[in-house]
């Protein structure tokens, strides 16, 4: 019995594992997002009408173009929505989005607090398990005759 309990603890701690190797793959997503917002916000800071840059094509391309008006910038919104904003509005807008961003990345920060406390709470139940596996097998082993009779 204790053998298919250490399994079932064993394979749920795996499960658990895996859920947070996958959160923490999503956290470094949302980060990413973060940085490129960012860095979306410090070229509307920096950049002027007039001012030339690389503007990616896709696929390593790139094209050299010249920003003729800064106060025309399309950000997206999400849902695959996007909207043109002045260079101040634009820039409110990622400052929202990357507090957004932080919320998200708070929350699944908690889930994957919540997780490593599970997994050691079942880690702790297995090592309950095993110790009293063994001292089974030990009592089991003192049960024989004793050598003085």
């Amino acid at each position: 019995m204790s053998q298919q309990q250490l399994q079932q603890l064993s394979q749920e701690i795996q499960e658990i594992q895996q859920q947070i190797e996958a959160m923490q793959a999503n956290v470094e997503s949302v980060q990413q997002e973060k940085t490129e917002a960012d860095e979306a916000i410090d070229a509307l800071e920096t950049l002027e009408t007039g001012s030339t840059v690389q503007v990616p094509l896709g696929g390593g391309a790139y094209l050299r173009a010249s920003i003729e008006d800064i106060d025309e910038a399309i950000v997206e919104l999400g849902a695959e929505y996007a909207a043109e904003f002045e260079q101040d509005g634009a820039i409110s807008v990622l400052e929202n989005k990357k507090e957004n961003l932080d919320d998200r990345i708070d929350e699944i920060n908690e889930e994957i607090a919540e997780l490593e406390s599970e997994s050691t709470e079942l880690e702790q139940q297995a090592q309950q398990i095993q110790q009293q596996a063994m001292q089974q097998q030990m009592q089991g082993m003192g049960q024989g005759p004793s050598p003085d009779e």
